[in-house]
């Protein structure tokens, strides 16, 4: 396929992360290496659909590693969500003369790029999503950014809670995954990790709640992912209504949004230059439909299909750990 390969897009699509930059930056410098020209894409599937693409070259990728979130932008929601989408997305990729795509971004992302194999079009995903919610990679780009920050919010709401024996819930990022939010509660001592994979109950919570405060704890720290049942809100209003029985007064953090941001931390560059030129290879050696992954000896090639068949799971040792640590 290299010798077929004239022009390469990259886009970012789905939620935003640190790294995504540093990703392009690998893919941009990477590609023209082998002599191709690059385009970039406006915000994601949304310009791929309206044609909105702009030449890159290693110019344009200068300065960008540091920088948080993604200079290209970025789309929300399902890459094609009509029928006749993948047809108007093929149609002006063709009319740029573009031969293949290095799509960035998480599980919307990779459903996008497959989609687009499927119907014939040489893609590629990079891995790149807090969450860390894709099969098939141990760590996306973005993940230890994001847990280190959400680790700094941590440790700072424990000196608040320690100085008046307060109770804070913690509301961090993972709709679907908790792994993000089980990290954090692991190396930020946390007492209560609450993830979206397991069902609590408020009686259970509030009673371990309640045995912190007799353990002689000066705080208890719950971590909360945002789509866990119970949720944060009603965690904190149930154990506001029992501060009698807990001992402490309960109140509520929201990290949001300040886990997307911030400049990616030196394994997440690293991560991002290795996977994003790990992808232009694939290309190069006649590889298309499949990410590049990582696993225990580096980087790794996953057939798209598998990526977006395959629902990644929470490791038993990592809840069991927490529990322990927990004590």
């Amino acid at each position: 396929m290299a010798d077929t390969i004239r022009r390469v897009a990259v886009l970012t699509a789905g939620t935003d992360g640190p790294g995504m930059n540093a990703a392009i930056r690998a893919v941009v410098r990477k590609s023209l290496e082998h002599g191709w020209l690059v385009l970039g894409v406006r915000n994601g599937y949304d310009g791929l659909l309206r044609g909105d693409f702009e030449p890159l070259d290693s110019r344009s990728v200068s300065q960008r590693i540091d920088k948080g979130g993604t200079f290209l932008g970025t789309s929300a929601g399902e890459a094609f969500p009509g029928p006749r989408d993948v047809r108007e997305a093929l149609r002006n990729l063709n009319e740029e003369g573009i031969d293949a795509v290095v799509a960035i971004g998480g599980p919307s992302c990779a459903r996008g790029a497959h989609a687009l194999s499927q119907a014939g079009f040489a893609a590629v995903l990079v891995p790149a999503t807090i969450e860390n919610d894709l099969w098939g990679t141990d760590q996306a780009i973005g993940v230890d950014t994001a847990v280190n920050t959400a680790l700094d919010a941590i440790d700072r709401i424990k000196d608040a809670a320690s100085a008046q024996q307060q109770a804070f819930v913690v509301e961090m990022v993972g709709k679907t995954s908790g792994y993000l939010t089980l990290l954090a509660g692991i190396v930020g001592g946390a007492e209560i990790t609450c993830i979206p994979e397991i069902t609590y109950s408020l009686e259970q919570i509030t009673q371990e709640v309640a045995d912190s405060y007799v353990r002689g704890k000066e705080h208890c720290i719950v971590v909360v992912s945002e789509g866990a049942h119970p949720d944060a809100h009603a965690i904190q209003a149930h154990l506001a209504e029992r501060q009698a029985e807990t001992g402490f007064e309960a109140n509520l953090t929201m990290l949001g949004h300040i886990q997307r941001g911030g400049s990616p931390l030196a394994k997440d560059r690293y991560l991002a230059t290795l996977l994003g030129a790990a992808a232009v290879e694939a290309l190069a050696d006649g590889q298309e439909g499949i990410m590049a992954g990582l696993d225990a000896k580096g980087s790794t090639l996953v057939p798209l299909t598998d990526v977006v068949s395959h629902q990644k799971e929470i490791d038993q040792a990592y809840l069991e750990l927490a529990a322990i640590l927990a004590a």
